[in-house]
């Protein structure tokens, strides 16, 4: 019987002459969905305000249906500095950033919508606040040229993500930021949470500000979005709440409600003695036990999972190898 061979496969030498394009320094997110009217446009106004070779457009396509990626394709064939991604379908405008983000090799982030309504002469603006020593610039729509069914919408869930998150921004849905790379490494981005990276940044420590800029009419295409984005934000907003106060601690959430609901099962069967005792009625012709009863297994449920929680959360963190914490920068020392 003859051996069994191993097949082993050599990985093929790197070519040494090849070097590899410097990085550069700005890197601009546009995701773009069904926008054939609009990107060659929007391509050539960036052009003219970006100038040089310290610049990269990223245009992602977010499973459009009509000509959008044939257009995009023959503007890349002619800047080198212009790159596509296509996703095989819609997946939206937060994947479609986060695939962005992915792939930019910029120390500054930018993005921005693809509908014409951001304009590009507001990134120099941009660039320049961030040179003022912020980690994050947000833009702040102060004429927002939308029709009142979306703006009023808007407000609300801005004052109600300022109120609940603590930072204090009069738009977070407008698309143009910049961000320094640094602050978005750590940053997963989930269904509607692209508007909350602010959030997430002024969290861990970045300076965060904001800064009015231009927003023009939807002038061609159809707007992609409804009022039914609201309440994506509101439950998102949750989600973003209850990992900023609780991420590394879910126990106490879960355990905290646990609590709760074994307390108030005592005061019930309290209740329930009480009235046994006085004979005022008898308390089998009361929901009394069942509420007992409720309230013992949903507390007892609650605590068994925040220590699952707990039991996640911890084999999450230390499995990546991941920190609790974030430091900004050490001085001295070894």
């Amino acid at each position: 019987m003859s051996p069994v061979r191993k097949l082993v496969i050599k990985p093929e030498p790197q070519d040494a002459g090849v070097e590899t394009a410097p990085a550069p320094r700005l890197s601009v997110v546009v995701p773009v969905y069904n926008e054939e009217l609009n990107v060659e446009e929007l391509y050539q106004r960036l052009a003219r305000v970006l100038e040089g070779d310290d610049v990269e457009f990223i245009f992602v396509d977010d499973g459009s249906t009509d000509a959008t990626h044939q257009r995009l394709t023959a503007l890349a064939a002619t800047d080198a500095r212009l790159c596509v991604i296509r996703f095989r379908r819609n997946f939206g405008q937060t994947a479609a950033l986060s695939a962005g983000i992915d792939h930019a090799r910029g120390e500054i982030i930018i993005p921005m919508d693809g509908d014409l309504q951001n304009d590009p002469k507001d990134i120099p603006r941009l660039l320049a606040k961030l040179d003022e020593g912020f980690d994050v610039v947000s833009g702040w729509r102060m004429r927002r040229q939308d029709p009142w069914k979306r703006r009023l919408p808007s407000q609300l869930a801005n004052r109600l993500i300022s109120w609940i998150s603590g930072v204090r921004l009069h738009d977070y849905g407008c698309s143009l930021k910049a961000y320094r790379r640094s602050v978005l490494e750590d940053v997963r981005l989930y269904g509607e949470m692209h508007r909350f990276v602010p959030i997430y940044a002024s969290w861990q420590g970045a300076r965060v500000t904001e800064m009015p800029v231009d927003h023009h009419p939807r002038t061609r295409g159809k707007s992609n979005y409804g009022i039914e984005r609201t309440l994506k934000v509101v439950l998102d907003l949750i989600v973003v709440k209850f990992l900023s106060s609780y991420a590394t601690k879910p126990i106490y959430v879960f355990g905290g409600f646990g609590l709760f609901a074994l307390f108030s099962a005592m005061v019930v069967f309290a209740a329930m003695v009480w009235l046994k005792v006085t004979g005022i009625r008898s308390f089998i012709a009361t929901p009394l036990p069942l509420v007992v009863v409720m309230f013992l297994l949903v507390g007892c449920l609650s605590i068994l999972l925040g220590l699952v929680a707990e039991l996640t959360v911890r084999t999450y963190y230390e499995s990546q190898g991941k920190r609790t914490y974030a430091i900004r920068d050490v001085e001295g020392g070894h």
